[in-house]
């Protein structure tokens, strides 16, 4: 193997194993290059995790993504106590430790002469599709709220017109009804006024008869009596 595809090969072995420790949430991942400190591997990668049970999680996504690589299965030691695993990859060995491990063992002074920088573009992938997947669930989210805004919107807009031609027709009914009571109104008014008069003229009547009658028996009986007397 060239020179050229050894350091593409120890690149993407690198590139796996950090893939690993950020899928998991490692804090602090610090890659340093140890080709001039050892014959036997060319990196040292320090990671933490805040417990057992993440750095049993860390080193098992690391041995997941460098197997899925197409490199050989690395082998671990440390796992049953969890505290610190060592994950052997070949080119790269990986140091998973709780942070106070870390602090007291300090591998850094031992093998950190030469830090890698690590690429930021898959993180930035990664993190692109975290945010649109983010955006996706709070869209979906939102959805319901936004078609009960709108049909809380439509819902009063919708009786508007028959709320006008209900108010509409109350209008046709009152002019109507008006009129049939002006109608009915105007009628009664003169038909009592006729029959009032009728009887008014009767009772009128009536009297001025009976005093002609009377007076006429009066003169009658005044004329029989005369001539009685003469005699």
């Amino acid at each position: 193997m060239s020179e050229t595809a050894a350091k593409k090969d120890v690149q993407k072995l690198q590139r796996a194993i950090v893939d690993g420790l950020e899928d998991v949430k490692a804090q602090d991942i610090r890659v340093f290059n140890t080709e001039h400190l050892s014959p036997l591997f060319e990196r040292v990668i320090v990671a933490s995790g805040t417990s057992n049970r993440q750095t049993k999680a860390l080193a098992s996504s690391v041995r997941d993504k460098v197997r899925d690589a197409g490199f050989a299965k690395p082998r671990m030691e440390g796992e049953e106590n969890g505290e610190w695993i060592v994950v052997d990859c070949g080119a790269a060995v990986v140091h998973v430790m709780q942070p106070a491990i870390r602090q007291y063992y300090n591998l850094e002074e031992i093998w950190g002469d030469k830090p890698v920088r690590l690429r930021s573009a898959a993180p930035a992938e990664r993190k692109a599709a975290d945010s649109k997947k983010k955006a996706s669930e709070a869209s979906a989210d939102t959805a319901p709220a936004a078609t009960k805004k709108v049909a809380a919107k439509k819902t009063p807009a919708q009786p508007a017109p028959a709320r006008k031609a209900a108010a509409g027709k109350p209008a046709v009914a009152r002019k109507a009804a008006a009129k049939k009571a002006v109608a009915g109104k105007a009628a009664p008014r003169k038909t009592p006024a006729r029959k009032a008069a009728a009887p008014k003229v009767m009772v009128v009547g009536k009297p001025a008869t009976a005093k002609k009658a009377a007076t006429a028996r009066t003169a009658a009986a005044a004329k029989k009596a005369a001539p009685r007397t003469a005699r």
